[in-house]
């Protein structure tokens, strides 16, 4: 798996000043104005989100021909109505009752079916800030860009909304895997930390016991199928143009959000992204899971607010010798080397293609030529 970053950001920070951008799913009203700075609890917009319609087939609850139906209703095409209330009634008083099941608007009687259809009143919905920060620039009726001294690390994969909570670290080691009973209560609320990988079993219980968050190194791909509930590969659309990972209309119910740091598979976790978010254990924490690979790309991360330090701008590491890199290819995936060299022209590779390489000495003294793609500068 090749990672790209489309900021040119180094995939690890301890610090450095992070931009946010919270943002509501449908137009709203935003709330606060540039310079204001901000708690995560503090609410930045709001919206009306539209629900969808809900079709009751009224024939069938009062036992008539759906042809009487609009003799039976109570309320007529357009009316309001409200949760509980009579939709409609046949024969006498004693006759049986159809009660509607939400508030909103009757938007449709169909004679032939019998089904009356209800669109439900948009319920409020509100955006928190969910860091502490100072909002640096507004989107109007959609939301506002925060900018704070944070540590920052970028996953290879995600899935998931956006999530506040409090770091908990359950693994020793980068190379272990999270097993059911690690969960418990006390990572209520929590974004775990994890080693190499986690089973759909573990993800299971996490949604149980309330976990809002999942840092991992990997995951094998039939158990995060079988933690979605996916009955095979159909529902991975690389192919096709409008390509989206995973479906929008499976991950809508997610509770947590997933993030891999290194990809598909049992895979520990790069020692450095182990180290400092081990370091910043008990600390609150923003996980974005929202992965894309085409236009705009973005890839999931992990943004922890310091409350110490000297706000400065990201750095934009570039490939050169002595830099230190992670290396990307399915061999040596996560492992950390050092340049040594880049090839002034394309190198052949052991797969007979000339590329841009990098000679990379590896932490146990062995080195190792790899196309400029396969590994990607942590400093």
């Amino acid at each position: 798996m090749v990672l790209y970053n489309p900021e040119g950001i180094s995939p690890l920070v301890a610090a450095g000043l992070v931009r946010i951008e919270r943002r509501l799913p449908y137009p709203g009203d935003v709330l606060l104005s540039p310079g204001r700075r901000v708690e995560p609890e503090d609410i930045v917009a709001t919206t009306l989100m539209p629900a969808p319609p809900r079709i009751i087939n009224v024939a069938q609850a009062l036992g008539i021909p759906p042809g009487d139906v609009p003799r039976a209703m109570r309320r007529e095409k357009g009316a309001k109505i409200s949760a509980g209330e009579v939709l409609a009634r046949s024969g006498s008083l004693f006759g049986r009752r159809c009660a509607a099941p939400v508030s909103g608007e009757i938007t449709d009687i169909d004679t032939e079916t019998g089904y009356v259809t209800i669109v439900p009143d948009p319920v409020e919905q509100e955006l928190s800030a969910a860091v502490r920060g100072l909002v640096t620039e507004v989107f109007p009726n959609r939301g506002v860009a925060i900018d704070t001294l944070a540590a920052q690390v970028y996953g290879a994969f995600g899935l998931g909304p956006d999530h506040a909570g409090v770091l908990r670290l359950i693994a020793t080691d980068p190379g272990d895997i999270v097993q059911p009973e690690q969960i418990d209560t006390r990572s209520a609320y929590a974004i775990i930390i994890g080693g190499a990988a986690i089973s759909a079993a573990a993800l299971r219980r996490a949604v149980l016991e309330q976990v809002r968050g999942v840092i991992v190194g990997g995951i094998e791909e039939h158990e995060l199928r079988q933690f979605l509930e996916w009955s095979g590969v159909q529902s991975w659309r690389e192919a096709l143009p409008a390509w989206s990972l995973p479906d929008a209309r499976i991950t809508a119910g997610l509770t947590l959000t997933l993030v891999l740091t290194e990809g598909f598979g049992i895979r520990p976790m790069n020692q450095a992204i182990f180290d400092l978010l081990s370091s910043l254990d008990r600390q609150e924490a923003l996980i974005e899971g929202r992965t894309s690979l085409r236009a705009p790309l973005r890839r999931p991360r992990v943004i922890v607010p310091l409350s110490r330090g000297t706000p400065a701008e990201l750095p934009h590491p570039v490939a050169r010798p002595g830099a230190v890199v992670r290396l990307l290819d399915d061999a040596h995936l996560g492992q950390t080397g050092t340049i040594r060299a880049l090839s002034a022209t394309p190198r052949g590779l052991a797969s007979g293609a000339g590329l841009p390489a990098v000679n990379v000495s590896l932490e146990d003294g062995g080195e190792l030529w790899l196309p400029r793609t396969c590994v990607e500068v942590l400093e």
